[in-house]
């Protein structure tokens, strides 16, 4: 079977999330949410989040899953707001306890704070699978941007979250604490082994020079030709020293301190202090 895929773009961070429907019910899974966040204020709105609910009620949709690729660093998840609205459960790859210790650790989190990710409904692994309706998932590990990617291969299309991009942008950053480009590099071979017809739908567009449009499908056979990172002419070697020049050039993502606080908690924010005021930490100097 073929699911049957929408997609919504979020302007603010360059985030595609996805409603990906059973063709032979209503049941479907949304991939990737967003909460929107103004730093400056410290308000968050579910604007972006409200056009998924809305389309879901719309169309009469029953959400058995929220899944998450991984822990993001430039948005907040809206999966707990999702969930309220229509359902589902919150699933993201088991890993998640590495990013729960190390950042555990840089935002002080203290005792409280369950580093084994418990915060989530479902922990999945390498080589696990569940349904969407009649939908077959297949659950890769994918690493390399951070310890906890996956990718979700929903029949004949896999939604590979910040792992690789479309093939003129090319590939995520691995300088996160936790990533590697050679770790990334092994993960990507592991995605284009797949049937080349295999549909390939990315975490991000930022539109790569030349490109008037933003894009978000495309395909293992298209991104082996021309992905200008890691198609086949490129080598494992060549690939390392790019991503690590790259990366050493990248700033980080303007969100990352509120969105790995929120995110690693399943979209929760931490708990509220004795005056009943929710804060979020800036470590100085630690990123």
């Amino acid at each position: 079977m073929t699911p049957e895929v929408k997609a919504f773009f979020d302007d603010t961070t360059n985030t595609v999330s996805y409603v990906v429907k059973d063709p032979n019910s209503q049941k479907c899974a949304i991939i990737d949410s967003v909460l929107d966040f103004d730093y400056s204020s410290g308000r968050t709105d579910t604007k972006f989040a409200d056009k998924i609910v809305d389309y879901v009620k719309s169309e009469g949709l029953q959400p058995e899953w929220l899944l998450e690729s991984h822990v993001h660093a430039d948005h907040l998840s809206a999966a707990p707001y999702i969930q309220e609205q229509v359902g589902g459960k919150i699933g993201i790859g088991e890993k998640i306890s590495v990013v729960q210790n190390v950042f555990g650790k840089i935002f002080n989190e203290g005792t409280r704070f369950q580093r084994d990710g418990s915060q989530f409904d479902k922990l999945f692994q390498e080589g696990d699978s569940f349904k969407i309706g009649d939908l077959s998932v297949n659950v890769m590990h994918t690493p390399g941007h951070t310890p906890a990617c996956l990718t979700y291969v929903v029949e004949d299309s896999a939604f590979v979250g910040d792992t690789m991009f479309m093939p003129d942008f090319g590939t995520a950053r691995c300088d996160f604490p936790g990533g590697s480009a050679e770790t990334l590099y092994s993960s990507i071979q592991k995605i284009l082994s797949l049937p080349d017809e295999t549909r390939i739908f990315v975490g991000h567009d930022y539109k790569a020079p030349g490109r008037d449009e933003f894009a978000w499908e495309t395909t293992v056979g298209e991104q082996k030709a021309k992905n200008v990172h890691v198609a086949a002419d490129k080598d494992k070697e060549d690939f390392i020293a790019m991503r690590t020049k790259r990366d050493g050039e990248l700033s980080l993502p303007k969100l990352i301190v509120p969105s790995i606080q929120v995110n690693m908690r399943a979209g929760q924010m931490p708990e509220a202090e004795d005056n009943g005021q929710v804060y979020l930490k800036v470590p100085v100097n630690a990123l």
